[in-house]
């Protein structure tokens, strides 16, 4: 039998370089072998290709990124901030994306307290090796005097939140409200934290300052401070109206309150109504009211000269053109009809620190008024406004003189005002002022002299003498 007699032989795999979408082969060479790792018998498997390097959108737990897209290239940016109570994990907020994901790696971590400043108060050791500290560490702090923690008491605990310290604000100013001068003291004392606003009842005729009727406890104390202040009002019995009267029973009139007065039957007002309005001014009633018969109502219209007088008799009008007071020529419609002298005034009584606003006649005709004013840091006291009544004028006013408190004799006395808010250094008659006694010395006058009354300018002041160590 014949055998076959051969060798067999292996034929070497040669592959053609590859054409790689996207990319190139790193050094190329004619042909390669099978030991080439990729290249096998049925050539380059599996196929080589190039595809795009991309980053998935971050994810940054306690953190937020711009812009936000679905997918990032390499060398795309992104700018990343932490929530509060958290910082970047590294000094930085850029990460950018490259082959091997996103450098450096956005992290926001958890942010420490630093060493707390307390104002109005403070730590009770220096704790210095403990911060910056961590969260939920707690430490004791206590406040300064008049300052208390939000729980009102002297001393608390500070803790280290995700949020930063808590309490915000440690310590807040408890405001005491026990005395109100001038006004209804509540029964017991009364204790507010800073921000919080009670309501107050002065007496009649008082408010606090700025006419408000609320104080807030304050960084610096109550604002405004616990004193009612005598404000401008106008009392009824300073106005009297001849043959008419105020229809309201209320006896005092606030500042700007308007108020109605009527005339008695048979009578009117000079524009020939029943009835008539008032308002409470800064310097008292603004006009004098007049009810004058229906039968003969008069009204007067001053100029600088002359003078002209219309006069109203049962639908009979007459008119008179006066160059003087006593130089008078009369035309009427149907009657040849006209007021007499009779019932006229002569100048208005003067008045001491205070004038007349208008320029001063020899003669006034009946129903004419005046105004009065008075010199600076003097109060008017009673109806700036006076009428010629029936030849006769009504009661003037006064010119209260103001208390000015002397700096120098407080410095003699060793005292200063009580209230720091108040930067005046008058007072007007009536109005209370309140004393308190220098740093450093003590009270030589009894207590009650330490609030005292501005009486028509006059005074009186206490005395504090220096501490004995």
């Amino acid at each position: 039998m014949n055998i076959l007699e051969f060798n067999p032989v292996c034929l070497e795999i040669f592959c053609k370089p590859p054409v790689i979408l996207n990319g190139q082969a790193v050094l190329p060479k004619a042909t390669y072998k099978r030991g080439d790792t990729v290249c096998t018998k049925s050539g380059w498997t599996p196929a080589p290709a190039c595809i795009e390097t991309i980053c998935d959108p971050p994810h940054i737990p306690n953190g937020v990124y711009r812009p936000e897209l679905s997918k990032y290239r390499v060398q795309d940016k992104i700018t990343y901030d932490c929530k509060k109570g958290f910082i970047p994990e590294i000094r930085g907020t850029d990460a950018t994306c490259t082959r091997d994901g996103w450098v450096p790696s956005p992290r926001c971590t958890r942010k420490p307290c630093n060493y707390p400043v307390i104002k109005h108060g403070r730590l009770y050791n220096s704790y210095s090796g403990y911060f910056p500290a961590d969260v939920n560490q707690q430490f004791f702090y206590y406040c300064d005097q008049y300052f208390v923690s939000p729980s009102q008491r002297s001393w608390d605990y500070l803790t280290c939140t995700t949020e930063g310290w808590s309490p915000e604000e440690p310590c807040l100013r408890q405001c005491i409200f026990n005395y109100l001068e001038n006004g209804h003291t509540p029964h017991r004392e009364e204790k507010y934290l800073q921000g919080e606003t009670v309501r107050v009842h002065c007496y009649e005729g008082y408010s606090l300052q700025n006419d408000q009727n609320t104080m807030t406890c304050t960084e610096s104390g109550w604002s405004p401070p616990p004193r009612c202040i005598r404000v401008k009002t106008c009392s009824k019995y300073n106005i009297t109206i001849e043959n008419g009267f105020l229809s309201e029973s209320t006896s005092m009139y606030p500042l700007n309150k308007q108020t109605e007065y009527k005339c008695k039957s048979g009578y009117v007002t000079a524009d020939g109504k029943t009835s008539g309005l008032i308002t409470c001014l800064q310097n008292g009633w603004s006009s004098q009211p007049v009810c004058i018969s229906k039968y003969l109502s008069t009204s007067y219209f001053v100029f600088q000269s002359p003078i002209m007088k219309r006069t109203t008799f049962w639908g009979i009008s007459s008119r008179r053109s006066c160059r003087s007071s006593e130089n008078c020529s009369t035309s009427t419609s149907s009657h040849h009809y006209f007021l007499d002298s009779q019932g006229k005034c002569g100048p208005p009584p003067p008045i001491d620190n205070g004038d007349i606003t208008s320029l001063l006649q020899s003669v006034y005709p009946p129903g004419m008024s005046v105004e009065y004013q008075c010199q600076a840091c003097y109060e008017l006291q009673g109806n700036r406004n006076l009428v010629c009544q029936n030849g006769e004028w009504s009661e003037p006013p006064k010119c209260l003189e103001a208390c000015v408190i002397s700096e120098e004799t407080m410095r003699k006395h060793h005292i200063q005002l009580r209230w720091k808010p108040d930067t005046k250094l008058y007072f007007k008659t009536e109005d209370n002022i309140e004393f308190m006694c220098q740093h450093g010395y003590h009270p030589v006058t009894p207590q009650h002299t330490f609030r005292t009354t501005c009486l028509e300018g006059k005074v009186v002041y206490p005395s504090c003498g220096k501490n004995i160590d």
